[in-house]
């Protein structure tokens, strides 16, 4: 299972796909035969979405600062 999962964060908001994958993982025939893949996909896609989420704001706050950077350049060629 992704290491990942395990960060309080990541099992609050994908806790039913996590719970939905353990409970399959408990019958072996179905985790070896690839009985879990949808299980698996469908938690797959929630990590997906809270990276996308996580990294848009990354990406605005980045945005955000290189924009004061570039002030404080600006107005240091002024002086």
């Amino acid at each position: 299972m992704h290491e990942q999962v395990y960060t309080a964060s990541k099992r609050l908001a994908c806790q039913d796909f996590i719970d939905a994958l353990d409970a399959c993982h408990a019958n072996p025939w179905a985790k070896w035969t690839g009985g879990c893949n949808a299980a698996k996909h469908e938690l797959n896609m929630c990590l997906r979405k809270e990276r996308v989420e996580r990294t848009a704001k990354n990406r605005e706050k980045a945005k955000e600062r290189r924009a004061k950077i570039e002030q404080a350049w600006k107005e240091i060629r002024e002086e």
